[in-house]
């Protein structure tokens, strides 16, 4: 009796340590270490891939893995995700129309839907959205998906960009796994409307899904996160990185061709 008693402590133990508790601890009970520091070109950042199907995790330096950092314009992606349940936008397709006020990039200075918001990365669209959602609503959304410190006290319509609210690489990986599932406390409709304008890269072989992030002040922080479908298998990814989204970007596609996830001729 002894025996089995102490036999059934040791599983639990190991079962705890192994699986871990926390969005900011442990993702998987299988988790590798991504030897990719070439790829950072000497620039501090994280990556953490995660197979979805066979919860294999692989992570590129595990510290910087679980600290937080403002997601700059990766939240447009819950922002949409919010906007779309609480019909401060109709659909997809919503046009809303240029203030005038002339920006840095051309593709900014015109009309634009919620699609091409996402896709040009279009800050003025998702702030006016924002806006419409309210602090009141913006605020229970946020808690009920858990979204990295939960903190929008920034302003309703700049908490995200270099201010209050902040996340981990291993917090977006959760995120972006449960939007893949349609497992967030929003519409499966919303869900699907939302992961198809993420769509970067659309191949016979494989659908790539992501947006960026760059903290615009000082180009200082960079992410990319999202997911890559193929006939086998659903990878999330996130990366930050002291540099640009492109940055983050080109070290994602990098270890995806690495590891054959993606066309490496692509």
């Amino acid at each position: 009796m002894f025996g089995l008693l102490v036999l059934l402590a040791f599983l639990l133990v190991w079962t705890g340590a192994s699986v871990g508790t926390s969005a900011k601890g442990n993702i998987g009970h299988k988790e590798k270490k991504l030897k990719i520091e070439e790829l950072f070109n000497e620039k501090d950042g994280t990556m953490v891939l995660k197979n979805l199907k066979k919860d294999k995790v692989f992570v590129y330096n595990q510290e910087r893995s679980r600290e937080r950092f403002t997601p700059e314009s990766t939240f447009k992606v819950a922002n949409a995700l919010i906007g779309l349940q609480t019909s401060a936008v109709r659909d997809e397709y919503e046009v809303k129309r240029w203030d005038g006020v002339t920006r840095e990039f051309e593709v900014l200075n015109r009309d634009h839907t919620l699609a091409s918001g996402m896709r040009h990365s279009v800050i003025w669209y998702y702030q006016d959205m924002a806006r419409d959602i309210g602090e009141e609503q913006m605020e229970q959304y946020v808690n009920l998906m858990n979204y990295g410190n939960r903190d929008i006290s920034g302003g309703i319509d700049r908490f995200s960009l270099d201010n209050t609210l902040e996340i981990t690489a291993r917090e977006q990986i959760h995120f972006i796994e449960k939007l893949v599932k349609e497992r967030l406390p929003f519409d499966e409709k919303h869900q699907k409307i939302v992961k198809r304008m993420m769509i970067d890269d659309e191949q016979d072989e494989y659908t790539v899904h992501g947006k960026t992030g760059t903290r615009l002040s000082d180009f200082g922080l960079g992410w990319y996160v999202g997911f890559v479908t193929t006939e086998k298998d659903t990878w999330a990814f996130a990366v930050n990185i002291d540099g640009s989204g492109t940055d983050a970007k080109n070290v994602v596609l990098s270890v995806l061709k690495k590891k054959d996830i993606i066309d490496p001729k692509s």
